[in-house]
């Protein structure tokens, strides 16, 4: 493996694999290149792609070379990805979760210079349970005459043992006094409950660090009227995925929302936003949901300064007048990345 030397250390050159996906997801994998580049990060990235487009061209949604690249590299980084209707999969990211036993999605939202909102001091993490709950898929109809249908809600103890240890441990490792977690045992008394009461139990091992529990209703009010009481947030996968959106809007929207897909030996990282094929090719696309969450990539690979320097180069890009326009401004991506690879000095 070629390795790179700076500041009398050494650094592995790591191969991650790389999903443009659809729509814009080109340009903004595009950008993102460019500034890891400019940057000198040691990743070499590994292109494979899956979603529409894949699919016209071989009539695979998601093509073996792309698993075969994950498995090999343990980690990637991914663009919005478009699945089409009727072609097997109900979604081709929740797929892939299932796949990788990716069981934490992890979304952190803060405010950003020049981006106004109402809401100020926002600064949270989301840990949503990604592999059970709802989103198992489990329908059937009831009757014949389909006129009941029923979804099953899968809770067990390991998933929830293992996502509330993950919010438990980044609250420990970044000295956060509190963690949220977010139910409805008062009405679903066994899954629900179930996960409430592990949650009691893990917080048992973390001396410091308060357990805070809110009813899933009450949590959308709380956000709304007094975000900046919340750190660290807990919860099963529908209302994870509920939440973590809503919070994105109180900071400016999805287009500045990272996240990320944990499991054990894999993770993948994500622009959370879909692919807007309405503004593909215009060079209008905004990347910095997908810079960010290559910030959360490598915090994951312990490259700390390299992402604390691209970081750096996005906060003053931001304090500028060069935002596309969904940020306010009027650049195009080119002009935008440009400006982010001039301001890392």
């Amino acid at each position: 493996k070629l390795k790179i030397k700076k500041r009398k250390e050494w650094f592995i050159m790591k191969k991650v694999t790389l999903i443009p996906g659809d729509g814009i997801g080109y340009e903004i994998s595009e950008s993102l290149v460019e500034i890891f580049k400019a940057a000198k990060v040691p990743v070499e990235f590994e292109t494979e792609n899956a979603g529409t487009d894949v699919y016209e061209k071989t009539g695979e949604l998601i093509p073996e070379s792309l698993y075969e690249s994950v498995e090999k590299n343990k980690i990637a980084i991914k663009g919005p990805i478009t699945t089409p209707i009727g072609k097997g999969f109900r979604s081709i990211n929740v797929y892939l979760r299932k796949k990788y036993d990716l069981y934490t999605n992890f979304r952190p939202s803060r405010n950003l210079p020049g981006i106004e909102t109402r809401y100020k001091n926002i600064e949270l993490a989301i840990f949503r349970e990604n592999t059970e709950g709802i989103y198992i898929g489990e329908e059937k109809f009831e009757d014949e005459e389909k006129t009941s249908a029923i979804a099953i809600k899968r809770i067990t103890r390991k998933g929830s043992e293992r996502i509330i240890k993950s919010a438990f441990e980044y609250a420990k490792n970044n000295k956060i006094s509190k963690v949220t977690v977010v139910h409805k045992a008062n009405i679903l008394k066994y899954t629900d409950g179930m996960f409430l009461e592990i949650a009691r139990e893990v917080a048992k091992n973390y001396e410091g660090i308060d357990l805070e529990e809110l009813i899933i209703d009450n949590m959308c009010m709380q956000l709304v009227t007094n975000p900046e009481r919340f750190k660290v947030i807990v919860t099963m996968n529908l209302y994870g995925d509920i939440l973590s959106d809503l919070v994105a809007g109180l900071v400016g929207g999805l287009g500045v929302a990272p996240g990320a897909n944990i499991g054990d030996d894999i993770a993948i990282f994500e622009a959370v936003h879909g692919s807007a094929p309405d503004i593909a090719g215009q060079n209008k696309a905004n990347p910095l949901a997908l810079l960010l969450s290559s910030l959360e990539m490598l915090k994951y690979l312990n490259l700390n300064d390299f992402a604390q320097k691209i970081e750096n180069a996005i906060l003053k890009t931001l304090e500028s007048d060069c935002k596309t326009g969904d940020l306010g401004g009027n650049a195009t991506t080119t002009e935008f990345t440009k400006k982010i690879i001039e301001n890392l000095g």
